[in-house]
């Protein structure tokens, strides 16, 4: 069995740059144990299958550990391949995804992801966090026990982190993400997934579902620009509608082949 196969990264116009994934087309679902396998292989940050089922999109991620709920970089490089290979005469599709579907859409040379925006509740300090980063945020919220989001008050705390991922690995949180105003950007963030092997995400485009409300209301504006400053960096247009949030970025592709499983 041969499976076309695109390796794409995202969030950027340079190779080498932004976050890589691995599309691959698949005639039917395999087992779930051989797509972790093919994400394990892999070794990237995210492996995206698709599959066309009576003329939808179904979509399912891995990373090399295990499968997640909804990619954001991902996501962006099914759009690269689905514009740009699959169906180019398209510009806008629905994707579905086991816990709902959402839009994807093509504006000249960038990919808009159309996502559930999530809310933020603030919480007191946490002394694991603060020890775990090495540095006191400005103020702490969370989504359910899912993401932990540290406020800090310039880019330079932010981008000069350092933090000790077997403290953070104590914490309940999946993701754990430190943001704050940019220089150039409306703001700046990076996010940790502390029980990975890759820690640090490059460009991590569900942690946008709550950072751009937050950023929406704290700017009052719903247009937003910003940037990972991630060692890869990547940059993403932004903008709050309702209770969704529509991310924007490029991508480019590194490469295509097939994989071939006997």
């Amino acid at each position: 069995m041969q499976i076309p196969t695109y390796h794409i990264d995202a969030f950027s116009t340079q190779l080498f740059k932004g976050n890589p994934a691995t599309v691959c087309i698949l005639p039917k679902w395999l087992p779930d144990e051989t797509l972790q396998s093919i994400a394990t292989e892999n070794h990237l940050p995210a492996t995206a299958y698709l599959v066309r089922e009576n003329s939808q999109f179904q979509v399912r991620w891995f990373t090399p550990e295990y499968e997640i709920d909804l990619c954001g970089h991902g996501s962006l490089a099914l759009a690269y391949v689905i514009f740009h290979h699959l169906e180019p005469t398209l510009q806008e599709a629905e994707l579905h995804y086991p816990h709902g579907k959402f839009s994807i859409k093509r504006t000249g040379e960038l990919f808009t992801l159309n996502f559930p925006a999530k809310n933020l509740e603030e919480i007191s300090e946490n002394e694991l966090l603060t020890a775990g980063l090495g540095a006191t945020p400005q103020k702490i919220f969370q989504h359910k026990s899912e993401r932990c989001v540290a406020v800090f008050d310039t880019e330079d705390e932010v981008k000069h982190l350092k933090p000790n991922i077997d403290i953070l690995k104590k914490m309940a949180y999946r993701g754990i993400i430190v943001t704050s105003p940019g220089k150039q950007f409306d703001f700046v963030s990076r996010t940790f997934y502390p029980q990975k092997a890759q820690y640090e995400d490059a460009i991590t485009g569900s942690s946008h579902c709550l950072l751009i409300p937050y950023w929406a209301n704290r700017l009052n504006k719903i247009k937003l620009h910003a940037y990972q400053i991630s060692p890869r960096g990547g940059e993403l247009f932004c903008e709050l509608s309702a209770d969704r949030v529509l991310i924007s970025g490029r991508a480019v592709m590194y490469l295509q082949g097939n994989i071939v499983i006997v």
